[in-house]
C-alpha cells in the first residue's frame, strides 16, 4: 500500500506550497486511521525538502512516478522514497530512497551490517542504512510477481541529508562494503551524486504506471528462492521427520493448502514438550509451503532459534554453491512484533515456533499493537502454533493454548489441536522429563527415579569441574555448551569483552555468551563461555552442563525459589517487586514457575546428558541422592 503516490511535477508543486507532509498526514489517517506524531512530522518535511532540492532537475522527467511510505507486503516496513520511470535502454526500473535523519554514527564490529545511532530516544543498534534499504529490495524481488514478471530494475540508496560525512568515516567502514556496493549512501553535500543516480536509472518517465503496478503486484515467492530453500533442506539429516512430527506435518500442510483455496482463516495448535521435533516440522512447514507458491514466514519471540537456523541455511547454501542473499533467507524468519501493522490475511502462513513466549504487547518500549497472538492470526490465513506451556520463562510470556483459542474464535478463525508425543531429546526418554518435574516440584509424577532411562546425569562439586567435562564432550561429533541461570550481571558496556568474566564462583570465571554477532549455539568458541535461557531456548545440543544460582535452593526438604537473587539486569522477573508489594503471594508463586521453568528448560536441551553444578550445596546433595536412588 502506497499512502502518498503522485508524478515528479505534482511532488514539486507540493512541497514548494508547504503541503507535502499535510497531505501525507491526511493520506495516513485515511487509510491507516492513525494520527501521526510530531516528530515524523517533522522529519517528512525536512527530508522531503531536501529531495525537491535533489528531483528538481529538467533532466529527471515531470512525468516519473512518485511514491512516499510504500508499505512491503506483507510487513510493516515502509520504503520512504520511490521513483519510477526507464531508463535509456528503455528497462523498467525503480528507485528506492532511504531517508535518515541522522547526524552521527558508531560502526559496531563482531556483528553483521550493524551500527550505533540516536534513534527512537536513546542510542541504539540497529542496521546500517545500506544493509536496510537493500535488504527493503531484495524483500520486493522475492515477493512481488509483477517485479518478477515483468522483470522490474530495483535500485536502492540511502540518503542522510543532516550527516557530514568525514575521511574514513564509520558509515562507510570496510565491514559495510558489500552492502554499500548493492545500495550507495548519499549524505550531506552530495545531492548531485544523488541526481546523478537517479538520472542513470530514470529517463523517460511513467505517469506512475510501474509503482501502480507494483503496488498491486500478487505477493508470490520467486522460483530462485523456492529453489534454494528446497535444496537446503533437501538431504539434511537435521530436518528428516519420523513418526508423529511426518503426521502432523502432512496434516498442517493439507489445511494450509486448503486455506490457500477457500480463503478461510484457520489456526493450527501443535502442543508438545522438549524435544518433541517442533522445530524440524516448523522449518520443512516452512520450505514446502514456499515451493507452492505460499507467502510463508517462521516466526519467534526468541531471536537464538531465528539467528540459528538462518546461519545454518546461509551455510548449507554456501557448501551446495546455492547463489541466495541473506537477505532472502532472512526475510522469511521474522520476531513476534512484526505483525502489529499488518493487515488482514496479508500472509498465507504464519509458523509461530516457542508459541508460549508470546508477548502481549512490542515494539521499543513494549507499547505498540494490542496482543501478538491476535496480531498473527489477524495477519494470517493459516497460523501455525509450537507451544509448550511449560516453557514459560518471563513474566511477559502470554502463550497459552486457551489465549490462542480465544483469540482465534474473536478472529472467526477455525480451531485444530494435534500433539507432539515422541521425545528426541533427553534420549528419547519421556521418563527423564517427568523426574525432572517431580525432583523440582514442578508437579508430582510417577517418575520417582530413573530406572530404566538411558541418559546421563551428573552433579559436579565444583564450577570446574563441570566446565571440563562440557569441553571434553564438546568434539567434532557432538556439542556441548554451559548455561546458567541469570544470577550474574550481563554489563553492557562489557558484553563484547572475552576477558570481562560477568560469572565468578570462587576461583572459577566465565563470560555470558559474548556478543560477537555468531550464534551462541553454532559458534566452535562459545565453549568457553555460558548461555542463558534467552541463548538457548528452541536449540539443542549433545550434552549441557548447568549452572544453577542462588535463585533456587534446597531448604526445609523442599526445592525453594528466590526472585531477589536474579541478576538486576533480567528482564524476565521485570515488574514482580511491584507485584510483590501489592499481592506478595501472587508474586512469588509466579516468580517460582519462573524460576523452575528456567532450569528445567535448560537442564532438557542434551538428547544425551545433563551435568549440573548448583551454588547451593544442600541442593548439590540432594540432587546426588535423587540420581544416586535411581541408581541402586
Amino acid at each position: 500500500m502506497i499512502v502518498y503516490d503522485g508524478t515528479k511535477a505534482s511532488f514539486l508543486d507540493s512541497v514548494l506550497s508547504d503541503r507535502i507532509a499535510i497531505e501525507i498526514e491526511e493520506a495516513i489517517l485515511n487509510k491507516l486511521g492513525r494520527h501521526t506524531p510530531k516528530s515524523e512530522f517533522r522529519s517528512w518535511e525536512n527530508s522531503l525538502n531536501y529531495m525537491y532540492k535533489v528531483l528538481n532537475d529538467k533532466d529527471i522527467p515531470d512525468d516519473a512516478g512518485i511514491a512516499i511510505e510504500y508499505n512491503i507486503p506483507p510487513t510493516a516496513k515502509r520504503i520512504d522514497f520511490m521513483i519510477s520511470g526507464y531508463d535509456k535502454q528503455d528497462k523498467t526500473n525503480l528507485v528506492i530512497i532511504e531517508l535518515k535523519q541522522w547526524d552521527k554514527v558508531k560502526a559496531i564490529g563482531g556483528v553483521d551490517a550493524l551500527v550505533e545511532t540516536f534513534t527512537g530516544g536513546a542510542n541504539r543498534r540497529v542496521v546500517h542504512p545500506s544493509y536496510q534499504v537493500w535488504s527493503y529490495a531484495q524483500l520486493i524481488k522475492d515477493y512481488n510477481a509483477t517485479v518478477q514478471d515483468y522483470q522490474i530494475g530495483i535500485h536502492p540508496c540511502a540518503c542522510l541529508h543532516n550527516y557530514i560525512r568525514h575521511q574514513d568515516d564509520p558509515i562507510d567502514h570496510s565491514m559495510y562494503k558489500s552492502y554499500f556496493n548493492e545500495a550507495p549512501v548519499f549524505t550531506k553535500g552530495q545531492a548531485p551524486f544523488l541526481k546523478e543516480f537517479i538520472k542513470k536509472q530514470i529517463v523517460r518517465g511513467d505517469d506512475q504506471s510501474i509503482i501502480k503496478q507494483v503496488d498491486h503486484g500478487k505477493i508470490r515467492p520467486s522460483k530462485s528462492l523456492q529453489s534454494a530453500i528446497v535444496s537446503m533442506i533437501e538431504g539434511n539429516p537435521e530436518f528428516t521427520m519420523i513418526d508423529d512430527q511426518k503426521v502432523v506435518y502432512e496434516e498442517v500442510l493439507r489445511l494450509a493448502k486448503q486455506c490457500q483455496r477457500d480463503y478461510k482463516k484457520r489456526t493450527i495448535i501443535i502442543e508438545g514438550g522438549p524435544g518433541t521435533g517442533k522445530t524440524v516440522v516448523a522449518v520443512n512447514l516452512l520450505t514446502k509451503l514456499l515451493e507452492n507458491d505460499q507467502l510463508v514466514q517462521y516466526v519467534s519471540k526468541n531471536s537464538a532459534p531465528r539467528t540459528v537456523y538462518t546461519e545454518k541455511l546461509n551455510l548449507a547454501a554456501k557448501d551446495r554453491k546455492i547463489k541466495i542473499n541473506k537477505a532472502s533467507i532472512k526475510n522469511m524468519f521474522k520476531g513476534s512484533g512484526s505483525y502489529y501493522e499488518s493487515d488482514l490475511n496479508s500472509v498465507h502462513t504464519l509458523i509461530v515456533d516457542e508459541a508460549h513466549r508470546l508477548n502481549e504487547k512490542s515494539g521499543f518500549y513494549g507499547n505498540a499493537g494490542e496482543n501478538q497472538i491476535k496480531e498473527i492470526i489477524h495477519s494470517a490465513y493459516c497460523s501455525v502454533f509450537f507451544i509448550d506451556e511449560s516453557q514459560r520463562v518471563t513474566l511477559k510470556d502470554i502463550g497459552s493454548i486457551d489465549e490462542i483459542r480465544r483469540w482465534a474464535k474473536k478472529e472467526g478463525s477455525e480451531i485444530y489441536e494435534m500433539q507432539l508425543q515422541s521425545q528426541f531429546r533427553c534420549n528419547g526418554s519421556d521418563g527423564y522429563l517427568a523426574w525432572l518435574d517431580h525432583v523440582l516440584e514442578i508437579r508430582d509424577t510417577a517418575n520417582y527415579d530413573l530406572e530404566g532411562i538411558d541418559f546421563d546425569i551428573r552433579v559436579f562439586d565444583t564450577p570446574n569441574e563441570l566446565h571440563q567435562m562440557i569441553k571434553d564432550k564438546n568434539t567434532s561429533n557432538s556439542t556441548a555448551r554451559l548455561l546458567a541461570g541469570y544470577c550474574w550481571e550481563w554489563p553492557s558496556k562489557q558484553r563484547d569483552n572475552t576477558n570481562y568474566h560477568d560469572i565468578v564462583i570462587g576461583d572459577f570465571e566465565i563470560s555470558w555468551n559474548l556478543q560477537n554477532g555468531e550464534p551462541f549455539a553454532i559458534d566452535e568458541n562459545s565453549v568457553n563461555e555460558a548461555g542463558c535461557i534467552h541463548t538457548t531456548q528452541g536449540l539443542e545440543f549433545d550434552y549441557v552442563g548447568v549452572i544453577i544460582g542462588d535463585d533456587m535452593i534446597y531448604k526445609d526438604n523442599r526445592i525453594v525459589t528466590d526472585f531477589t537473587k536474579r541478576a538486576k539486569s533480567d528482564q524476565s522477573v521485570k515488574g514482580i517487586k511491584k507485584l510483590y508489594k501489592a499481592n506478595p503471594q501472587e508474586a512469588e508463586k509466579k516468580a517460582d514457575e519462573i524460576i523452575k521453568n528456567t532450569y528445567r528448560t535448560l537442564m532438557t536441551r542434551g538428547m544425551k546428558g545433563c551435568y549440573i553444578y548448583c551454588t547451593d550445596q544442600s541442593l548439590r546433595e540432594y540432587l546426588k541422592k535423587r540420581i544416586s536412588q535411581s541408581q541402586i
